[in-house]
Order: structure tokens, then sequence, then C-alpha cells
């Protein structure tokens, strides 16, 4: 790779986070090469990275973190992580967003993220399991400034994750007695034996309600949740919708998914995916 001086951190370390988990393992002169930075800069990229959890340091390197099926990070140690994907992915999904529909948001950044591209959309209902999801709206609208669109926002009851989802029997009645038209989901993993998981039994039965009271699903998800597995799965691939991504998704996997999902949309990628179908495009029909 040419020299590259001027990547951003978070780019950078986008960048480092990829080559190990497709590597399974890297060296720090490895990716002073393939960075053009000095070495003190890779290495504290992979302390900073080691911090959130997202990589283990080793002599010389380092190497991808081998998480238990029921490891779940916070919000915080996730929401540094693929910042322009999650931003491109949010920025895409709000496209599908009519005015005046009724929407659920669950937890996730990504969904967070979404959150802030619905504020001028009016007229909307937004039911969300998630602290920070609701913030978002409630903040805006306290602040006058941005809310133009004046949701109403339904906050469910529950018990709070270590993510700021609210799960659990009172989530859940709620949740069951709505009808969205559309849910945008975030996920922590995403597999083809798995279909859509979670380190949380009870985040994963609280989506399970959320899945069946929705009208369409649309999973807002970067690469990097392609095959984790959690400990519990709450929806198969079959039960999506659309997926909307980014496009460090191997081609590959874009074939597969599309097999199984109405629509992949990848940010950036105007290709038409094999296996969109002929209802797959109009936010309306959302």
């Amino acid at each position: 790779m040419s020299e590259n001086q001027n990547l951003l951190a978070e780019q950078r370390r986008a960048m480092i986070v990829d080559e190990v988990r497709r590597r399974g393992g890297v060296r720090v002169n490895e990716l002073t090469r393939k960075l053009g930075v000095s070495d003190m800069t890779v290495r504290r990229d992979l302390d900073a990275l080691a911090r959130q959890g997202v990589l283990e340091k080793v002599h010389g390197g380092a190497v991808p973190v081998m998480e238990a099926s029921t490891h779940e990070p916070g919000f915080e140690a996730k929401s540094g992580l693929e910042l322009s994907a999650k931003e491109d992915i949010a920025r895409e999904a709000a496209g599908l967003v009519a005015p005046g529909s009724a929407i659920a948001l669950s937890g996730g950044t990504t969904t967070y993220a979404l959150a802030q591209h619905l504020l001028d959309v009016p007229d909307l209902t937004v039911v969300t399991n998630s602290v920070r999801v609701a913030d978002v709206f409630h903040s805006a609208q306290r602040g006058g400034g941005k809310a133009q669109g004046a949701a109403t926002v339904v906050l469910t009851g529950g018990v709070r994750t270590p993510s700021d989802s609210l799960v659990g029997p009172v989530a859940d009645q709620a949740i069951g007695s709505l009808h969205f038209d559309v849910l945008f989901l975030g996920v922590h993993g995403i597999s083809l034996e798995a279909g859509l998981s979670t380190p949380n039994l009870a985040e994963a039965e609280t989506n399970r309600r959320l899945v069946q009271s929705a009208r369409r699903v649309v999973v807002v998800a970067d690469h990097t949740k392609w095959g984790t597995v959690g400990l519990s799965s709450f929806a198969a691939l079959e039960q999506v919708d659309t997926w909307v991504t980014d496009a460090g998704l191997p081609a590959e996997v874009r074939a597969e998914i599309s097999e199984r999902v109405n629509r992949l949309v990848v940010t950036g990628d105007t290709t038409v995916e094999p296996g969109a179908g002929p209802d797959s495009g109009a936010p309306a029909d959302i």
C-alpha cells in the first residue's frame, strides 16, 4: 500500500482490525509497511484497540480476541468501532423511512446513528427499547433546533443491558401489543447457520418480539458482524427483508446472503444484488 500518513486514526484502526481478523494475527512491522506509518503509531493503535477489547496484543503484534458466546460488550466499547461504516449505513437506512410511519429501533450503536438521521422526518412514531435512541429524540426536541419532525417516541420498560437496551418481560409485553411498519434492527452477530444472534438471553426474546411485531425487518449492521455467533439466535436470515451493510462485506458472502434475504444494500455500491426482489426498492413500500 502507498504512503498513508494522512489516514485518520479511525480509518487506520479499522484497517488493522480487518487485517487481524482476516489473517488471524499480524505483526507490528507488517502494519507499519502496509499503513505507511511509524512503529510508535501502530503500537498506539494496538493499545487503543486492545483497550476496546477488539484484539489482543501479543509480543510483536496482535491477534483476534477469542470471545465467549456469552460476551456482551458495552455501548461505549462498541461505539468507537467502524464509525464511518455505521454512519454510511445509517444514512442509507434513513432513506427507507417514509413520513408518518410507525417504526421500531432496537438497541445498538448503528440504530443510535440512524436515530440522528431521522430527526427531520415528519410525523414519525418511534418505538424503541434503547435508552440511547430515545435520548437522541428527546434531547433534540428539548433543544429545538434540528427536531423538526417532532416524532412521538415510545420507550419500552425493562431491565437495562450492557448495551443500554431494555429487555425482559416488561419490554416483551409492551412490544407484543404493538405493530410497526418497519423494524430497524442492530445485531451482535450474523451467520448462515445461526442467523441473527445475541449473547444476552433476555435480549434475544425481546428481539424476537420486535421481529414478530414488524411488517418489515431491516437489519443495519456493518461487515464485522458477519460470522459472529452469540449464545442465542432470535431470527433466521429468511426473516430479514433488507440488510443494509458496508462495502467491507466480501463478495462471496454477498452472494450467499442474497439467496436468503429479499434485498442486500451495500453502501456506496449501486450494483443490484442477485437476490433483490421486485418490491425491494421504494421507501413507500416500507
